[in-house]
């Protein structure tokens, strides 16, 4: 658990498929909104084919089909069966609750797999996709959606601040605010008990989704992670609920993180703003200026006067996915599980050092 920057390279190593000599094949397992955009700007942006859809609720698969406008696709109920037929790599937007089962099942399986983050939403799930990973063959292609991790701008800014640009870094500071609370339905009810109503209803309770420091703002928190150098030693917070609605989902938290060398990471996350407002960047203050990070632009600021911004050219998840068909493509693949694992662990630390009204170290954490 000590491996920070843990990734799998395996440039020398051939993909086990035919994938590296022509389209490669897609399966999608979760057809919800995040799933569809994933798989339809895979289709759209590289020489990937969605060929198979995997859900539970017919609805979605028909809106899926209309969506990606697949006329003829694969279509199954059962994870297993999608994992057993002959799709090279799997991207899996499942609710978060169920991703340690599927991630083993995939790896299992032997596919590629482009999992949505958080990796779960509590330590054990954690733990179970680390050690999946670790067992995973290294011809595969592993990776979560952090998709701020292959954007152009990001990685503009992390060479740049790598090579120097603001010396060293005093304070990491990320928000994450937007629009959202206001509209989920208000009123109290009854926790989900069955697979469909866990399902239905997984994004308003913690225990299935993780809270909003885990499902959401754990995207601002792997930056930090990333461009301070590792996971924080520990965190301390608060945070609640303002609006009155179902579940039991906070909708605003602010955790101050300390990473090694006495380096604080805060972080600041809210749906409460009105309806359309969004401001979501990563800020790095140090000796010698400042580089801010969004997936809009990066900025880097040496003084008044001078400073120099950059625009995001596409989509970042593009990026992403760009990036996981040509590594799966060209037989170069990486196994990003235990960072992406480490990240929302990071966001956990947080969580439950709200929980507890204290700081929280992370071998306490750890222990649970």
């Amino acid at each position: 658990m000590n491996r920070r920057n843990f990734v799998i390279a395996g440039a020398a190593a051939a993909v086990g498929s035919s994938a590296a000599n022509s389209a490669i094949t897609v399966g999608l397992i979760g057809a919800g909104p995040r799933g569809l955009l994933v798989t339809d700007l895979m289709a759209k942006n590289t020489p990937a084919r969605v060929v198979a859809l995997c859900d539970v609720v017919d609805a979605r698969i028909e809106k899926a089909k209309a969506a990606l406008g697949l006329e003829n696709p694969r279509v199954y109920r059962d994870l297993e069966q999608l994992l057993a037929s002959d799709v090279d790599a799997v991207v899996i937007a499942t609710p978060v609750f169920l991703h340690a089962d599927h991630f083993e099942a995939a790896i299992r399986s032997g596919k590629h797999i482009y999992i949505e983050k958080p990796a779960a939403p509590d330590v054990e799930g954690c733990k179970r996709i680390i050690k999946a990973a670790d067992s995973a063959d290294r011809k595969l292609n592993i990776v979560f959606g952090f998709q701020r991790r292959f954007a152009q701008v990001y990685l503009k800014a992390k060479q740049a601040v790598d090579a120097g640009a603001i010396g060293r870094i005093y304070l990491g500071h990320a928000r994450f605010i937007k629009s959202g609370a206001a509209a989920t339905p208000v009123g109290s009810a009854p926790a989900p008990r069955t697979e469909a109503e866990k399902n239905a209803a997984w994004h308003e309770w913690r225990d299935l989704s993780g809270d909003l420091i885990v499902e959401n703002n754990v995207h601002v928190i792997d930056i930090l992670n990333w461009f301070l150098g590792g996971h924080p030693k520990s965190a301390i917070g608060a945070g609640g609920t303002t609006l009155l609605r179902r579940g039991d989902s906070r909708d605003h938290n602010f955790v101050a993180y300390e990473y090694d060398g006495g380096v604080q990471g805060q972080m600041a996350g809210t749906t409460l703003a009105p309806e359309g407002y969004r401001d979501v960047v990563e800020q790095f203050f140090g000796e010698r200026g400042m580089v801010e990070t969004s997936e809009n632009h990066w900025r880097h600021f040496r003084g008044a006067g001078q400073e120099t911004v950059e625009r995001s050219p596409r989509n970042i998840s593009i990026d992403a996915v760009a990036d996981f068909v040509a590594r799966v493509r060209e037989g170069r693949p990486q196994n990003t599980a235990i960072t992406g694992a480490e990240s929302t662990l990071t966001a956990i630390l947080g969580r439950m050092a709200m929980d507890r009204r204290r700081e929280i170290g992370w071998d306490e954490m750890m222990r649970g």
